[in-house]
Parts: C-alpha cells; structure tokens; sequence
C-alpha cells in the first residue's frame, strides 16, 4: 500500500469548504451506516450512479425515487463502508486544502463538482452498461489531485508504505502522483474499470480533467509561475 499522510505546502486562507465537504460526506454515511446492512444498501442503489440507467434512459430500480439525472451528483457523497470515507477524507484533506487555498470556497467547489462529473463521464464511456452503482468522492478528490501536480509539484509528501515492510518516505508531490496516477491507468486496463470493486477509470477521468484545467487556466493567466525556496509555489488565483 502506498497512503500520503500529509504534505508541506503552506496555505493562506482558511479550508471551510474542504472542511465542511469533510464534515458533510462523513455525516452522509453515518446517516447511511445507521439504517442497517438493507437500509444501506437501499440508499446506495437510490443516490448512487447507474451508467446504465443514464445512458439508456430507464430505471431499473424503478421503486427507488431519486432521479437518475441528480445521482451524477448525489453518488459523490455516498461511500461503501468505514475504509472508503476514511481514505478519501485522507486525501481530500492533504490535496483539498491547497487547491481552496489557491481558487477561493466558491470556485473551489464548482472546480469539485466539476472533477466529479467528468470521473462520471469517462466513467460512463468505458462501461455505459453497467449496472453497479459508483459511489464515492474519489473522482472528484482525484480532480483535486490533478490541479495540486500543477500547483505543487515539488511539494514535499509523507508517504506510508506498507508492503513486507512498514516505513515511512518523503517524496516530491509529482513522484506521489504520478505513481498514483500510473496505477489507476494500470489497474483501469489490467482490472476492471467499471465492475465491482474500484472505479479506476473514474479516477483517471477526475486527475485528468483537474491536471488539463489547472494547466489551461495557468496558460491564459501567462503560464505557471516559477517555482520558489524549497519547492513551493507562493500564489492565489487573481479572479
């Protein structure tokens, strides 16, 4: 297992939105967790995204009352269990915060949901008949993931490694990365990308779209600035 624990790149503004997107996905799956092994599995089938229902326009949970088009939305803040949340809030913190330091809150969660849709979308285009709910905020975490290579590729990253052996490494952000990124295009070809188990095509789709945003959007503002001191990029976004 490879698993960031934390990163140095400062900020300047306070996270309220990673904050509350923390808060918020966490108490969506107590609620969820709450109602029971059935109850859960009810609530994942109602929020979370059936490619097959969109891209066939029916319902094959027809007694399930959400909308098919708002599960796009919805199946970002549902998770299947206690491992899930915990890793993505893991990341959503170490990557989040920066990305909000560097938009603003209200761009910031328009970047997210954004980064959410278009995991969804790649998603959808690699198994648009598949009938497995996708729940998790892990496409758009990985949009985030995207934007931050931009942002601070020299960061310095704490990284938990466990495999025959436990230790802990400090590596620079577009080592970590690029090594993740490296697996999920992997494991998108070699496993599978849109059946049981983890959405690896979605995200791709998420840490492409965030990378190719944050790199367009330097480009119209005269490229990226220069990275200074120990590796970090001192800026905010001048909207």
């Amino acid at each position: 297992m490879f698993i960031p624990i934390k990163d140095d790149a400062p900020t300047y503004r306070k996270p309220y939105l990673t904050v509350a997107l923390i808060v918020a996905n966490s108490l969506i799956f107590l609620v969820s967790y709450l109602q029971g092994p059935q109850g859960f599995r009810y609530l994942v089938y109602q929020f979370g995204y059936i490619p097959f229902e969109l891209v066939h326009g029916v319902e094959i949970t027809p007694q399930l009352a959400a909308s098919t088009y708002l599960t796009p939305f919805t199946s970002m803040f549902m998770h299947g269990g206690w491992m899930h949340l915990i890793g993505n809030m893991l990341f959503l913190w170490i990557y989040g915060n920066n990305v909000e330091d560097y938009f603003g809150p209200v761009k910031f969660i328009f970047f997210y949901v954004l980064s959410g849709l278009a995991a969804v979308a790649l998603y959808t285009a690699f198994g648009p008949n598949s009938d497995i709910p996708l729940v998790g905020a892990s496409g758009a975490i990985a949009g985030l993931m995207g934007a931050y290579m931009v942002l601070h590729p020299r960061a310095r990253i704490t990284v938990l490694i466990i495999f025959f052996f436990i230790q802990f490494v400090v590596l620079p952000a577009k080592v970590v990365l690029g090594i993740w990124f490296i697996i999920q295009l992997f494991m998108s070809f070699v496993g599978s990308s849109t059946g049981g188990g983890v959405a690896w095509m979605a995200h791709v789709g998420g840490f492409v779209f965030g990378y190719l945003v944050m790199r367009i959007l330097f480009r119209r503002k005269g490229g990226i600035p220069p990275v200074q001191g120990e590796g970090q990029r001192i800026y905010r976004m001048d909207w």
